[in-house]
């Protein structure tokens, strides 16, 4: 009798054994599952701001390019109305601005220099492209020379 007992005793704490190891099974499947979802988010968060970034890059190029272009058109077009340029243009969240600034030449070397004599017929330009990136904002340069070689 008492090994009746002992064997209905047995099968009972092996039951609610079983079942404790069955909700520590869940639990830990549980927290797997969790965390590789929320992995997954942060991975695709990230290639998202990553792709944004490259096409905000690729869109400031092209705004470079293009300002460098209407320089170039402003020169051909008329150069007096070209000495002066400086403008500023809002296209969505760029900021273009396009300056033409004079240019000094070495007396003696005729080479462009810091300081020498004003050279009316070549001007420095320098197209920037400013944008807003995750709270900081970006700035890209094209800087080059443009000469008067239409002589008006």
């Amino acid at each position: 009798m008492i090994t009746f007992f002992y064997n209905k005793i047995n099968k009972t704490s092996l039951k609610v054994n079983q079942r404790g190891f069955m909700v520590i099974e869940i639990l830990i499947a549980i927290s797997i599952i969790t965390i590789s979802v929320l992995s997954a988010m942060a991975v695709s968060q990230k290639s998202i701001q990553v792709s944004r970034q490259a096409l905000h890059t690729t869109e400031a190029a092209f705004l470079l390019e293009e300002g460098a272009e209407n320089a170039r058109i402003a020169r051909d077009n008329l150069w007096s109305n070209f000495v002066s340029i400086n403008t500023i243009e809002q296209i969505g969240i760029y900021t273009r601005t396009v300056v033409a600034s004079s240019v000094n030449r070495d007396s003696t070397t005729s080479d462009i220099s810091v300081s020498g004599i004003d050279d009316p017929d070549t001007k420095l330009v320098t197209v920037t492209v400013a944008w807003p990136e995750g709270g900081t904002t970006i700035v890209k340069n094209l800087k080059f020379y443009l000469m008067n070689i239409f002589n008006e």
